[in-house]
């Protein structure tokens, strides 16, 4: 059992790994001989070596299963802390995934050396990996410096309702390397983090207010101001429609936008919270689509003017 450790033991040097395999060879042809010469002694120092080598095996299972535990601890108090101090959600996630990670590492290392290895010649065997290592995992690093440019510069925290990466959905948590959203339809995405910062992201909940904007296409001969003061009374009417008496918004607003082919277009514009965006324009389309013919302004229908002459 113990040149199995000894093996362990060993440097990436290839010399001294060639001057142990040579010590290897010699302690196994001695203990051949023993074997042969004195049984008993050569058993007993067997078993001995067996019972050190399995008293390491449980210390380092210990230290694992403990060291899983106290890491778990961490992590609630970590969230208790955070919850207490009302810290960013988005700052906590991403701390308490890079604690998590870096104290299992940490665990890892103890138990390898709870078994005898020497962590100085793992050290020398990592590092002699490292650039093959850090080639294999050149895309994790960018998204670990992905994530920390996200938690510097903050284009959204946990909640918010963004459109990245071809997928629109609610921020659900924040790790070192990756951010997981909610979509609408209750799927789960998780975007990396490296390429999340590189791109463009769209915040749609990071503002307070927002400004909804309809466009309604009337027939032509439509009474255009009549047209705009309905449209108008319309947006007034509704509660959640902000004015100039709220900071950073401006009062609602109607115009003739444009004479297209087969209609004269309106556009109405009206402030309200960001959480309000959808149910006032859904809203306001309903009431639209209803009042607008009842006070006689038509909606249009494709049409073509042809004209025949007679020759």
């Amino acid at each position: 059992m113990n040149l199995l450790v000894s093996l362990l033991q060993t440097a990436v040097d290839p010399k001294e790994l060639a001057e142990h395999m040579d010590s290897v060879r010699r302690a196994s042809h001695t203990f051949a001989q023993t074997l042969v010469t004195d049984p008993d002694t050569a058993l007993k120092q067997l078993g001995q070596d067996a019972i050190d080598f399995g008293l390491k095996v449980l210390a380092a299972i210990a230290i694992y299963f403990i060291g899983i535990w106290v890491i778990g601890r961490i992590k609630k108090v970590l969230a208790r802390m955070f919850t207490r101090r009302k810290t960013d959600k988005t700052l906590a996630s991403f701390v308490t995934s890079f604690i998590s990670f870096t104290l299992t590492v940490l665990l890892v290392v103890m138990t390898v050396s709870a078994l005898g290895v020497n962590t100085t010649s793992l050290a020398a065997l990592l590092a002699a990996g490292g650039m093959a290592i850090g080639m294999a995992l050149s895309g994790t690093v960018q998204n670990f410096a992905g994530g920390i440019m996200l938690l510097a510069f903050k284009p959204f925290k946990v909640g918010d309702f963004i459109e990245a990466q071809g997928f629109a959905g609610t921020v659900a948590e924040m790790s070192i390397v990756s951010t997981k959203l909610t979509l609408p339809d209750n799927r789960f995405v998780s975007l990396p983090n490296g390429a999340l910062s590189n791109g463009t992201i769209n915040n749609y909940t990071r503002n307070h207010y927002r400004r909804v904007e309809w466009k309604l296409s009337l027939a032509y001969g439509t009474d255009a101001p009549a047209c705009r003061e309905l449209l108008l009374k319309l947006l007034k009417e509704d509660p959640r429609v902000l004015d100039s008496k709220t900071k950073g918004v401006a009062d609602p607003m109607t115009a003739l936008f444009s004479m297209d082919d087969s209609a004269i277009v309106f556009i109405a514009r009206g402030w309200v919270k960001a959480s309000d965006y959808w149910d006032v324009y859904f809203d306001y389309n309903q009431r639209a689509y209803t009042l607008l013919p009842q006070n006689g302004f038509g909606f249009p229908f494709p049409q073509m003017d042809v004209h025949i002459k007679n020759q």
